[in-house]
């Protein structure tokens, strides 16, 4: 290979130092970005994460440098918070790994967006302006992550700080999005600080009051509203049902009998508990249960429900027949015999001497495991990326349905139903309660990923939604953590992963729009066309050098 050599770049010893300490300090940032999320209670290393790295990236003069810097930093980001994602149980899909893996590989070039923007900023505006454009790029990034068809925004930078219940009560007005923003101010204040009294032989006093003054007006107003905040008298006692069982064998051929039969006697246990609002977990039952194909079982759960006299939510699957072409849909799948049809992952409810069940279908889908990105401009890709569970082609639901539950005249109960992933998307779950929500509901299945850091991290993220709407958060899931989160944001109760189980508790009806819930735009949407505008900028410079050149 004696031809490569002269495309080698030859390091001195004085180079190869300076590379292995930009490294190391890559490898810090990412581990401490890393270890800043739930489950691991460190959440304040994530204001003091980013000090390592904007001190390599300063110094970098190429786009590509930058880009290769920002890749091996953010692989370990990744690599710590989403090992979890293949599964890697003994059960584990084959397709589930592949795509675990793969995200762990292909998820930071994502994030080569943001040194891309910072790169074009320091060129039109200089390295300290650039520095200071940073987190507005960052959020650009979170939030133009939330909307593509691949999109995967877990790792929103917000998302490091449930644990931290004080801090994260401005979320009321500014969402994740406005805790990111914050979290990376403080980053670069205390960098600031650092560098300038590095640089000086002293502390730069101005950007250390800076990062303090940000850090306790967060907390003064977290303090405050904690103390104030008036949670409502009005409730209703929920029974919240774990079953705990397998994910991977309920799709298998088995009892269906028996599994209704184990939902129904933890239910039976919830109701003389005192409960009036019994929620099951996200696809309850492996079945498309109002087909026409499973009376019986419909029957059962409408007799329980009216002997009870208590409401039933339930995720589960869901389909629609079409005879005819001209009245399905635009997204209809056809089947071999030329009927067509939509299934989605649904919420149905049921209610005490009624037929008629309310329903949603799922909008925002998990990229891969429930839907192909892109399969409606390429529905080749659908036919070879398929789970062994044969969950991965449900159709896009269309409306953001609240379930209205008038369980006594003086109560005018209103449930937002989300399904699993949707509870991460901030501005989705807000949507919700611009309807009228007054409790969000979030039925899920986390038992895929065994016991990893997923589950509590997912539990975690509902965490901040209990707060940015003020809403109380009910949580429903397979085999956990089912739990109750206060508008505060406290979890009043939780269950065990991995027991077979109930939590029985009140959930706090609360009316309102919080700022965030109203504007849950705000904070992204600025920071976007701030992103928008280094980019034409940079592009009116090129343009503008390019004719003085020519003249």
């Amino acid at each position: 290979m004696k031809f490569l050599d002269k495309y080698r770049i030859v390091l001195t010893p004085e180079q190869r130092k300076e590379r292995k300490k930009n490294l190391l300090f890559g490898l810090l940032s990412g581990v401490m970005l890393g270890i800043s999320y739930p489950p691991i209670p460190l959440p304040f290393l994530s204001f003091f994460a980013f000090i390592p790295f904007f001190y390599v990236i300063e110094k970098k003069e190429t786009l590509a440098s930058l880009n290769r810097f920002t890749y091996f930093t953010l692989f370990f980001f990744n690599l710590i918070t989403l090992y979890w994602v293949g599964s890697w149980t003994k059960e584990a899909d084959t397709f589930l790994m592949i795509s675990g893996a793969a995200l762990l590989f292909f998820n930071p070039f994502f994030y080569l967006i943001v040194p891309t923007l910072y790169y074009f900023s320091k060129k039109s505006f200089g390295k300290k302006a650039a520095l200071f454009l940073f987190p507005l790029y960052w959020v650009s990034f979170e939030y133009l992550y939330s909307l593509t068809d691949a999109r995967f925004p877990w790792l929103t930078l917000g998302n490091s700080l449930p644990y931290f219940n004080t801090f994260i009560q401005i979320a009321d007005i500014v969402g994740v999005y406005g805790l990111s923003l914050i979290v990376l101010y403080i980053n670069i204040f205390i960098y600031l600080s650092v560098r300038e009294s590095k640089e000086k032989k002293k502390i730069d006093n101005r950007f250390a009051l800076a990062a303090a003054a940000l850090f306790f007006v967060v907390m003064g107003y977290g303090i405050a509203r904690i103390n104030s905040f008036k949670i409502s008298d009005k409730k209703i006692k929920v029974g919240l049902i774990q079953p705990n069982l397998n994910p991977w064998d309920k799709w298998k051929a088995g009892s269906l009998d028996s599994q209704l039969s184990q939902y129904l006697e933890l239910s039976e246990r919830a109701v003389n508990q005192g409960a009036k609002l019994i929620i099951w977990p996200e696809s309850a039952l492996p079945v498309y249960l109002l087909s026409g194909n499973y009376k019986d079982e419909v029957n059962r759960i409408h007799n329980f429900v009216s002997t009870k006299n208590v409401l039933l939510m339930t995720g589960m699957p869901d389909i629609n027949f079409y005879f005819n072409k001209k009245e399905s849909p635009k997204d209809a799948k056809e089947t071999k015999s030329g009927v067509f049809y939509t299934s989605y992952n649904s919420i149905l409810l049921f209610t005490p001497y009624s037929h008629n069940i309310q329903k949603y279908g799922k909008i925002k889908l998990v990229p891969f495991g429930e839907h192909v990105p892109f399969v409606e401009e390429l529905p080749f890709l659908g036919d070879f990326i398929k789970w062994e569970v044969g969950i991965s082609s449900w159709n896009v639901g269309q409306h953001q349905t609240v379930f209205h539950l008038n369980e006594s005249e003086n109560l005018s109960l209103k449930v937002g139903g989300v399904i699993c992933i949707e509870s991460i998307y901030p501005d989705f779950v807000a949507g919700f309660v611009q309807r009228g929500a007054n409790l969000i509901a979030v039925v899920t299945n986390d038992s895929w990923y065994g016991n990893s850091s997923g589950p509590y991290q997912h539990k975690e993220i509902s965490v901040l939604r209990a707060v940015e709407n003020r809403k109380t958060v009910v949580r429903a899931a397979n085999g956990g953590v089912t739990c109750i989160i206060d508008p505060i944001g406290r979890t009043i109760a939780s269950t065990k992963l991995f027991t077979r189980d109930i939590l029985v508790g009140d959930a706090t009806i609360q009316d309102g729009l919080t700022i965030y819930s109203r504007y849950p735009l705000l904070v992204p949407l600025f920071s976007s066309f701030i992103s928008i505008g280094t980019i034409l900028f940079f592009i009116y410079k090129k343009f503008l050098t390019k004719l003085k050149k020519k003249s």
